[in-house]
């Protein structure tokens, strides 16, 4: 893979030779070429090293070394992520190895994490597989499905398709909102309602519309339609506050926003581009142009309010007092997280393709900047979790648990991959 990146290379400079680029030209062929070497250099040979458990599966903790925790539980979310980045390392490179990979997490999730007796997918394991946490929560069965649809997508396995449908009619019998639309937080195993489940939130809806765009992608099913054409409306007009380019993070079932207030400038931006992707997907164009309105305007405040002048996104903004959870000390210096380094990259390109406003590619170049500066690890690999502001690493937080995977840095390379091919 080195070989082929020092060739893309040598090739633009062949091309930039045979005529003059204009200057976005020019960015998009660096941007892209610097982006690609992380992705198939870094980040993809991190996980393929250290994630993998010879005891089954793949470890569910890996410290800020590599290093794996042989006890620690494995997440629901963390494999479902390592399911998808796999598939679509396959799906986008041609690597085998990836292909190895992909099936090792689609075996692994479809014999340990779907519950057989009750249907879904469980929410955390033991080490050794066997069930921990067993509630359904709707956030980690979209991302089953999310997963278990992109093997589908890279393979043609007939199982994965069947099995990530599954979820799907469990997550619409049981946490979808028949009346006011939207889906739920979650259920106890057998699908009953919980207390958490009565509330809706933006990051639940939010990635049941990722994983609903991916499971309509192969299936083209007409009620799966109609469910991600309500959830994009919802997105828009129940989550999205319009008047100030927002999302709201916590709702009631009838989408009455929570009295706390927090603007999440990951979660925005990411939304930008995973809402056009939605639309394109779903094939309505007056949809389409709609998503494409909003994407443009939620990339222009998170660049006012989000973007920082030395080019890291901001986490979160509280309205109010920060909460702190019980017996966690107050951090005196903000930490800033992987993730929404990697969203304000694709969401400004995105907004940039959309609008042609250069500000937009600006933004993503600066973003990407101060990333590949403070946030590749270049002794261990992958990234770090958390930097503080001055860019100074936590080398304590954990490179792989629950939360922490390779789905949102490795998707950045891949989005470029097919923005610029």
């Amino acid at each position: 893979m080195k070989n082929v990146l020092t060739l893309i290379a040598v090739l633009c400079v062949c091309v930039s030779c045979a005529k003059k680029l204009s200057p976005e030209e020019q960015t998009v062929i660096q941007i892209k070429q610097e982006i690609l070497q992380d992705l198939t250099e870094n980040i993809l040979p991190f996980w393929a090293n250290h994630s993998p458990d010879p005891a089954g599966g793949f470890y569910g903790t890996l410290l800020y070394n590599g290093t794996p925790r042989d006890s620690a539980e494995k997440g629901g979310i963390l494999n479902a992520r390592l399911l998808w980045t796999y598939s679509t390392a396959y799906r986008m490179l041609g690597d085998e190895n990836y292909k190895t990979l992909a099936d090792r997490a689609q075996r692994y999730f479809i014999d340990y994490f779907i519950d057989k007796e009750y249907g879904g997918s469980f929410y955390v394991l033991n080490a050794d597989g066997s069930p921990l946490m067993t509630q359904k929560n709707t956030y980690q069965n979209a991302f089953a499905v999310y997963g278990l649809s992109e093997h589908y997508r890279a393979t043609g396995n007939e199982e994965s398709l069947n099995a990530a449908i599954g979820v799907y009619n469990k997550m619409v019998e049981y946490t979808l909102d028949p009346e006011l639309k939207g889906f739920t937080e979650g259920c106890s195993r057998e699908w009953e309602n919980t207390e958490r489940g009565l509330s809706k939130t933006m990051n639940t809806n939010l990635h049941v519309l990722e994983a609903l765009t991916n499971l309509y992608r192969v299936w083209k099913d007409p009620g799966l339609q109609q469910v991600l054409k309500d959830e994009i409306d919802i997105m828009c007009h129940k989550i999205l506050d319009q008047s100030t380019w927002h999302e709201i993070l916590y709702l009631s079932m009838d989408w009455e926003p929570s009295r706390m207030r927090i603007d999440s400038y990951g979660h925005d931006i990411e939304f930008s581009w995973l809402l056009v992707e939605a639309a394109e997907v779903l094939g309505d164009e007056e949809i389409l142009e709609d998503t494409k309105r909003i994407a443009v305007n939620l990339a222009d405040v998170q660049i006012k309010e989000g973007l920082a002048p030395e080019g890291y996104l901001r986490g979160e903004k509280f309205y109010g007092e920060r909460p702190v959870r019980p017996g966690m000390p107050q951090e005196t210096r903000h930490r800033l997280e992987w993730w929404p380094q990697a969203e304000a990259v694709v969401g400004f390109i995105n907004a940039w393709q959309i609008s042609g406003d250069v500000k937009f590619l600006d933004a993503a170049v600066l973003a990407w900047e101060w990333t590949k500066k403070y946030m590749i690890d270049h002794e261990y690999g992958e990234w770090y979790g958390n930097v503080y502001e001055d860019g100074s690493p936590v080398p304590e937080f954990a490179k792989a648990n629950q939360w922490r995977c390779p789905y949102h840095n490795s998707r950045m390379g891949f989005e470029i991959m097919t923005r610029f091919p």
